[in-house]
């Protein structure tokens, strides 16, 4: 994943009171956006990619299958996506303007729509 272990910032579900994950990286130029996940082999739970701009998604050449929170400009769901599987294409989000791409299961329903996150 891009970024060093020094760059983790911690994503919380403030509208349910509830870390989303520890250690996430943020991709906000062209080199790590266009990186992504790519190249990895797994996610572990706790780890996530913040995709900024970014209001779609594909996760051809990925090895596992991601959950996927589109964020709006203040950091409120407006999409979320479980278990997309590899080779897939997100549909255009227009209200999104971020991505938060988590390991498939760490959403499990517990951000919905309309929750307000918060990365710090």
């Amino acid at each position: 994943m891009v970024g060093t272990s020094g760059d983790y910032l911690v994503a919380f579900n403030r509208s349910r009171q509830r870390e989303i994950a520890a250690k996430v990286l943020k991709a906000e130029d062209y080199q790590s956006r266009s990186q992504g996940l790519l190249g990895k082999g797994a996610m572990d739970p706790q780890e996530g990619l913040w995709i900024i701009p970014c209001p779609m998604i594909h996760t051809f050449f990925m090895k596992f299958a991601i959950d996927v929170l589109f964020l709006n400009r203040d950091l409120k769901v407006v999409r979320v996506m479980e278990n997309l599987r590899p080779w897939r294409l997100s549909p255009w989000v227009f209200k999104a303007h971020s991505v938060l791409e988590l390991a498939a299961g760490t959403v499990g329903g517990l951000t919905c729509v309309g929750d307000q996150i918060e990365i710090r």
